[in-house]
Formats: C-alpha cells, structure tokens, sequence
C-alpha cells in the first residue's frame, strides 16, 4: 500500500549518491557466518541496507574484482551513447599485450564491443578491460583518471585505482563495503547482468581461433539467482569475488576479500547468502515506475513533470516481524535550468521507520523530457490565468 508523500523542497543537495541511510549489521563475534576472509560484507541492493560486516573498511588489493568499476563505466558509456554494443574496436598492441586473464586478443583484430564487454563480464579480460578502457576514454591512463573521479563521486574514501584490470601495482586497493557500493551502482544498468549471468559462451564462433569463454564465478550454476558480479585473485589479494542473486523483491551483494581458496571464498559467500535471504525478506513500497511527485514548470514545455523513483523502493524487515508503518518524504532539487532530460536527478524519496529514523533513500528521476516553452507558449498560459484569477 503506497504511503502518503510528504512534500519538502530543499535549496540544495546534502546528500552523497548511494551511500546507505541505516546499517542493520551483525557484527561477526563467532565466526559462524565467514571463516576464511580477511573481510566481508553483506548489502541488499534495493534498500541499501548492511546485513552484515566483518573489517569491511579495511584496505586491500581487490584484485579482479576492479573491473566492477570498468564495467561500471562501459555500461555509463553506452548509456551515454558514447560507445555502441555493435561498434567494433581494434585492439592496440598495448591492450594485447596484458597479462594474467585474457580473451587472447592480437594487437590489430577488431572486434565487437559487445563482445568485448563479454570477454570482460565472463572471462576477466586483461586485455578486453583496456581495449574498452581505451576506446572510452582515449587510454589506459586516461580511464583510470575516469575511474578514481567515479570513486570520488560515490564517496568510497578507501578506494584508489592503477588500472583498470586489478593486475598488482602499489597504491591499487579497495574494501569490501566500496565494492559493494560499485556493486549496487553497477546493478542499476540492469542489463548488465544479462552478461555476468553467463555461464560459458564463444567468442569468434565458428573461426580457427574460436575461444570459449567459462565464467570465473562457478557459483553462477549453482546458487539459485546468482546473476553476477566478478571474482578476483592475485597472490597478494587472494582469493576474493563479489557477488549478487536476486530473489523476489531483494537483490543481495556479498563481497569477500582474502580467502584462502576458491572453495573457502565460495562457502564464506554462500554463507553470507543465506544469512540475508533466510533471515530478512523484502517490503516493496513503491514501483519504479509509480509517479510520485508532480513538478510544476511555469517555462517548461511541458508545464509539469512527473517524477518517478530510479528502481523499485524496497526496505527490509526480520522474518516474522510485523511490517513496520513506514513514513516517506520526498525532497526535490531546485530547478530552474531548462531543458530537463528524461532520466535526469531530480530528487530524494526518504524512507523512515514509526520513530522518524533513515532507513533508505532513491533517487527521483524526471519520467520525461522538458524543453524551454516558446514566447507565444509563455503568453497564453499568463493569459489563461489572468482570465481565471478575474473569473467569478
């Protein structure tokens, strides 16, 4: 049942982008939920929320799991039409020339960004990585400029980037609560996961230099709605993986950082999985598609502008527990530029407990286009309410 909206406008944004209201964490005391990790944490997409935490702002090589971010900036890059998924690129020597975890390019071919993205999701392409990474940005170097700017962005102040591939370098580190913010901020391009979901694919199908992509994440076949997100290792990083499933309404993301083995990584991860999915479930308040605010645009043309939340609005609760009256409040950016563009920041939808307390907030977003209304637009509406306010 939707609640009734109470309606604040604010001068400005005092909010960082993604970073959860309430943290719900249990705090790991007996070991029983991770046993091999360095670090761990378990986040619920929708709602934002922390379910569970073990030294999850503690710095550390992510190894492979960098790519998150490069992915992050591939899937904003063709959001942006910058790039296309049919384009193709042609590898440089450079790109071709990365180690560790490759699709095998050769500097010269072309090939697909499509495909490209694939090699990155499924198989963690060193070589993939920079080629889109050089394509995007212009180079390497460029990228990564590009990646530590979007680090800032989301306020994860224990994250510095070296590359966009997660090979060794000094100064190259992130935490466990960071990756799961780029996680969350990754999952919002929901076809992205139409990539890491995959199991095994080809690439150059049917060519003497076919290559078959396996996804490094086994637990893609295993775990009910695991659709992603990407593993890593490294001598020093060990094994790590964030990781994602959806079920029903909750989108969960476990991020573990230092396993010994992939098999301890994968039973710490699962672990953590089934804490969130056996303990908590989903309240959904809101679809994203429901119009809740309507601004009015004395210039625009349109004159009004429906705003709707970026993805459904869910909270969490205890199994078992009674679903809490929750208060929502929607603060909405002063805006006088024009034109607004579909998809555009517009606001905050605030969730509250009874007690008035944050539990979660989404970004509001204009469901369609306003250009800047002409003069004779401009005219007839001033005309139209000065007949009505002289009306009797």
């Amino acid at each position: 049942m939707k609640k009734t909206l109470s309606i604040t406008l604010m001068m400005s944004m005092l909010f960082t982008l993604l970073v959860p209201f309430q943290t719900i964490a249990e705090k790991n005391t007996s070991g029983q939920l991770v046993e091999s990790a360095k670090t761990a944490i378990l986040m619920e997409k929708n709602s934002g929320m922390t379910l569970y935490e073990q030294d999850a702002h503690k710095k550390l090589p992510p190894a492979s799991m960098t790519k998150v971010m490069t992915l992050l900036l591939i899937m904003e890059a063709l959001d942006n039409k910058n790039i296309s998924l049919e384009e193709t690129v042609r590898v440089s020597e450079h790109a071709a020339s990365m180690g560790g975890s490759q699709i095998f390019l050769e500097a010269g071919e072309e090939m697909t960004v499509k495909d490209l993205l694939k090699g990155v999701a499924v198989a963690s392409g060193n070589d993939a990585s920079v080629a889109l990474a050089e394509r995007i940005a212009g180079s390497e170097d460029a990228f990564v400029k590009k990646m530590n700017e979007k680090a800032q962005e989301l306020g994860l102040k224990n994250t510095h980037f070296k590359n966009p591939t997660g090979l060794p370098a000094d100064g190259h580190y992130s935490t466990a609560h960071d990756m799961a913010v780029m996680a969350r901020e990754l999952l919002l391009h929901e076809e992205i996961t139409d990539y890491t979901k995959i199991y095994d694919d080809y690439l150059r199908k049917g060519k003497k230099d076919e290559f078959w992509l396996v996804n490094t994440n086994k637990l893609i076949k295993s775990y009910e709605g695991m659709d992603g997100l990407k593993t890593g290792f490294t001598k020093e990083a060990k094994y790590c993986l964030t990781a994602t499933a959806k079920r029903g309404d909750m989108h969960m993301i476990a991020v573990i950082m230092g396993a010994e083995t992939p098999k301890k990584r994968n039973a710490d991860v699962t672990s953590l999985l089934n804490f969130g999915f056996g303990q908590y479930e989903g309240v959904k308040l809101y679809s994203k598609d429901d119009d809740l605010k309507t601004m009015e645009l004395t210039r625009g043309e349109p004159g009004t502008l429906l705003l709707q939340p970026e993805k459904d609005v869910v909270v969490l609760k205890k199994k078992g527990q009674k679903t809490d009256e929750y208060k929502t409040r929607v603060k909405v950016v002063k805006q006088t530029d024009l034109p607004i563009r579909e998809g555009a920041h517009m606001g905050w939808l605030i969730v509250e407990d009874p007690k008035g307390n944050p539990l979660t907030k989404v970004k509001l977003e204009a469901s369609g286009s306003v250009e800047e209304a002409d003069v004779l637009t401009l005219w007839e509406r001033s005309w139209r309410n000065l007949t009505s306010y002289w009306k009797f």
